[in-house]
């Protein structure tokens, strides 16, 4: 896990956020990670970790080398996972440096809309995965989006505008936009 995460280190953060929200007036800070999906399909964290999510991000970061079928496999498999709620970058690529991996984004739309879970729009420049075609694809299919900005620092937040680019560019509007709406309608959309 990166930077040596694990549940230990995980389940004290989120209690520390369980404190502060306990504390702090008009503000909710939700605990998230982004939870890696091995080659077999399984997430790289226990369940009892998952569950204390408010909701998990998911995401292939190895083995981009599957062929289509194994890939499309892995991503469905992990989709079974009721704590699976987002795909972060649906197909790995990254603009002028590598192609997406092999997958069967049909599936994975039909996937996602039979299970309950959601596609990312990664606004990153090098990314912008979730392409135009497959937006307009998700949204006609009834799966609706996250546009987030893959930010490792507070800088990478202005990101955001590529991403909003990026669904309007595939027909996307405010109401198929998972970040787009408050807490109290967003939670009820990640319980499966």
């Amino acid at each position: 896990m990166a930077h040596g995460l694990d549940p230990e280190r995980l389940s004290a953060q989120f209690d520390e956020i369980d404190r502060l929200n306990d504390h702090v007036e008009g503000l909710q800070l939700l605990k998230s990670c982004e939870v890696d999906i091995l080659a077999d399909g399984k997430l790289d964290l226990p369940d009892s970790i998952l569950k204390r999510l408010d909701f998990t991000v998911c995401a292939v970061h190895y083995r981009f080398d599957l062929d289509i079928e194994a890939q499309t496999r892995r991503i469905l498999r992990a989709m079974d996972n009721r704590c699976f709620n987002i795909l972060a970058h649906p197909t790995g690529r990254l603009l002028g440096e590598r192609p997406g991996y092999a997958v069967d984004l049909d599936r994975v739309i039909d996937g996602a809309r039979e299970r309950g879970c959601f596609l990312e729009i990664n606004a990153h420049p090098t990314r912008l995965d979730l392409d135009d075609v497959h937006c307009r694809q998700a949204r006609e299919a009834g799966v609706k989006l996250s546009i987030s900005t893959d930010a490792h620092s507070t800088v990478g937040l202005n990101a955001m505008r590529y991403g909003v680019d990026q669904a309007r560019r595939g027909w996307i509007e405010a109401a198929d936009v998972l970040n787009t709406r408050p807490w109290k309608e967003l939670k009820p959309l990640f319980s499966r």
